[in-house]
């Protein structure tokens, strides 16, 4: 009996090839790998995506069926073939980026990532990989940690019917990041 391996969809929206978090994404890419997943990259920047909204891919409440743009369908069609879908983004201004959030906003669409009785992402699995400058400590007094977990998991995926989600932010990373050289 041959059963199929694992897919895993790994999105990650940094405008830099060397960041750290394209770097935290090369690093998970592999880990899925060696853990017998096939891994599908899609990097948000090197892409191209446009996140502005169009009219063409505005929901339509009255029509759960309508035909988004060609653009759109291929991202839903790379979303339907994962079993697990890991984000990984910088946490600017205490959220997505706006290309990320553009994603989410033309991408998982009524009649696609919700609107139906019965979810087509539902069975799904999720990680969101988010990187911030701030220390743990200093993060979670302002209560952001939640926000962001309850947004992300709650707002986003559980919306969406992906039950099985975490949220894993990495604190201090503009410890970790290189330095740049002396001017």
């Amino acid at each position: 009996m041959t059963t199929e391996a694992p897919h895993a969809l790994v999105v990650h929206a940094h405008p830099r090839a060397d960041s750290l978090t394209a770097r935290v994404a090369a690093r998970v890419r592999a880990r899925l790998s060696a853990d017998g997943h096939t891994v599908d990259v899609l990097d948000l920047h090197a892409d191209g995506f446009d996140p502005r909204m169009t009219v063409e891919d505005e929901p339509d409440w009255a029509d759960r069926d309508k035909v988004y743009s060609a653009e759109v369908r291929a991202h839903m069609a790379r979303i339907e073939a994962a079993d697990t879908i890991v984000v990984v983004f910088p946490v600017w201004w205490f959220g997505l980026p706006a290309l990320l959030q553009g994603w989410i906003d033309r991408v998982w669409n009524h009649g696609f990532a919700y609107g139906r009785s019965r979810p087509r992402l539902a069975g799904k699995r999720m990680l969101w990989l988010g990187l911030t400058g701030y220390s743990h400590e200093h993060f979670a007094k302002g209560g952001w940690d939640d926000l962001l977990d309850r947004r992300l998991r709650i707002g986003i995926s559980d919306f969406a019917g992906i039950e099985e989600t975490r949220v894993h932010l990495f604190h201090d990373t503009l410890a970790t990041a290189p330095t740049p050289p002396p001017s």
